[in-house]
């Protein structure tokens, strides 16, 4: 890949994980690891993307609490490497399951909450409305449940929706 499309498509995806709220540094580590065929260290990491070592450290520890990226060992180096998750699918789904987790199950329970403090002196529109969106978060709840839990399945069920070739 040419240099100038390498790092085009790095700060792309760079600013793509901050407008879906992930740290910056983050996202550009994971698309280096993306673009990369062979592990690469962390002092690697953290030189090609201008980032302290620190900085690469933590991002590369988020991702890989979220399942995308791993270290691995190489022979004869003592240094810390890394990989990205190689099926994209699986990447996907891992991504999904952590937001699901950290974006839409606390509003599920803020919502709830809401529900069930709701007093006597509540406007009935209001009580109607929050059991409205109580029921719609539900329903989306019950949705991401059963994408999240069957992979195979929910790659079937996208490829139907699209209209296309099976996936």
């Amino acid at each position: 890949m040419e240099p100038e499309a390498r790092q085009e498509f790095i700060e792309s995806w760079g600013a793509m994980g901050v407008a879906w709220g992930i740290n910056r540094s983050m996202a550009r580590i994971h698309a280096l690891l993306m673009l990369e065929h062979r592990p690469i260290s962390l002092d690697d990491i953290a030189e090609a993307l201008t980032i302290s070592r620190g900085n690469a450290s933590m991002s590369l520890q988020k991702l890989r609490d979220w399942g995308v990226a791993r270290r691995v060992p190489v022979a004869g180096d003592r240094r810390d490497f890394y990989v990205t998750e190689p099926d994209v699918w699986a990447m996907f789904f891992a991504i999904a399951r952590e937001r699901k987790r950290r974006e839409f199950d606390p509003a599920v329970s803020t919502v709830h909450q809401a529900i069930e403090a709701l007093g006597d002196d509540t406007a009935p529109e209001v009580k109607q409305r929050l059991a409205q969106m109580g029921s719609l978060l539900g329903t989306g709840e019950q949705v991401l449940e059963r994408f999240l839990a069957n992979p195979k399945a929910s790659r079937a069920l996208l490829a139907f929706l699209a209209a296309g070739p099976q996936i």
